[in-house]
């Protein structure tokens, strides 16, 4: 029996999600109910409309739900009209220091502002900047760095650390509802695992607004994912997280890859094909790291949520193709096992296997948006 037909109840897969306001980041919902969105930065220079526009491209087409763009000078917030009218998907606008540009940012169009209330400057900035936000309805993220901590802070408590970030947020965010601003989520990233996690569990039963996990400044393709799995996978088992972005020194649309793959590993949103394949061994009676290697590529463009089992030998194939959308079991003298909504189909035999698989899939995805229409 395939993943898509089981329907019994599973408790020991199910996570219940912290209780949160919800709040609008142009027309995605973020917290309560909402799916657990997946966003990612871009890293062109903003003032150049024309190539950030082009990278937003990148970052729609790998699934990405909201997309942020650093706006550190004027250049920047004059291209982010272009930008925000061209872009497909929500717009935020990074904010540091200077006030204009989160209030030329609200004007631009953006989604939503992501400031530090604290280094915006003196309370009537802070009230401009609220004001530009509600007449534009723009919501905001506090996004707190245990890397940039005020200085009071660290002198109070030494070094970063949990409680520090989270008095942190809470002092920013006091200062938005001391001006009547609720429209908000937080974040308190580090680029410690262990801090990170520490921080948004103590975060998470200080509060109820919405929260932007990440561990930041991860590091580059493989070990910022690893980080980022363990990280974001913890919380997320424990229902803490209501939008994320992976942060990676690696392509940005490789961020939104990574994200759906961690919420796909928890059961939490699933999008495009998910591959169960062996790690091979001398029982292989095929290429199986080639083949994923192959299929992986050729299926990026699926969105529709299946399985598939890709397994060398028969000692785990069967078990596993019953449990799939599809699936192949490596066998003797070039003949393999075909299975299809986890049922023994047909046998292959000296053909090229994810040519086959391609076809299967894309079939198979074509049948379920066909059925998803009537």
């Amino acid at each position: 029996m395939s993943t898509s037909a089981h329907n019994s109840p599973r408790p020991w897969k199910h996570i219940e999600r912290r209780k949160t306001k919800t709040v609008n980041v142009g027309d995605v919902l973020v917290g309560g109910d909402a799916p657990i969105s997946v966003q990612s930065m871009t890293n062109t220079p903003t003032a150049d409309a024309k190539a950030t526009i082009e990278q937003i491209r990148t970052i729609e087409e790998a699934g990405a739900d909201i997309v942020r763009v650093s706006c550190p000078d004027e250049e920047s917030t004059a291209a982010l009209k272009e930008i925000v009218r061209a872009s497909k998907i929500p717009v935020i606008a990074d904010i540091h220091f200077h006030y204009k540009r989160a209030i030329e940012s609200a004007e631009a169009g953006a989604a939503c502002l992501r400031i530090n209330p604290g280094n915006i400057g003196s309370e009537e900035r802070v009230r401009e900047v609220i004001k530009a936000a509600k007449d534009h309805n723009c919501s905001m993220r506090i996004g707190v760095n245990a890397g940039s901590l005020d200085k009071h802070l660290l002198e109070k408590y030494g070094e970063p650390c949990p409680e520090a970030m989270v008095e942190s947020a809470l002092e920013h965010v006091k200062i938005l509802e001391d001006n009547d601003f609720t429209n908000l989520k937080i974040s308190v990233k580090s680029s410690d695992t262990f801090l990170c996690i520490a921080a948004y569990r103590a975060l998470s039963k200080a509060c109820d607004y919405p929260l932007h996990i990440g561990v930041t400044e991860a590091g580059g393709l493989r070990t910022g994912t690893v980080k980022s799995a363990i990280g974001l996978g913890m919380l997320l088992s424990e229902g803490i997280g209501d939008t994320l972005r992976v942060s990676l020194s690696a392509e940005p649309a490789e961020e939104v890859r990574v994200g759906f793959e961690i919420l796909k590993a928890l059961g939490i949103r699933n999008r495009g094909v998910s591959i169960v394949s062996c790690p091979t061994c001398a029982r292989r009676n095929y290429d199986v790291i080639g083949t994923v290697e192959a299929l992986e590529k050729r299926l990026a463009h699926i969105t529709t949520p299946l399985s598939l089992s890709v397994i060398g030998c028969v000692v785990n194939g069967p078990g596993e193709a019953m449990m799939t959308d599809i699936g192949v079991t490596g066998g003797g003298k070039g003949t393999h096992q075909i299975y299809l909504d986890g049922e023994a189909a047909y046998r292959l035999q000296d053909e090229d296997i994810v040519e086959h698989l391609v076809k299967l899939v894309e079939k198979k995805a074509a049948e379920i948006e066909a059925t998803k229409a009537k």
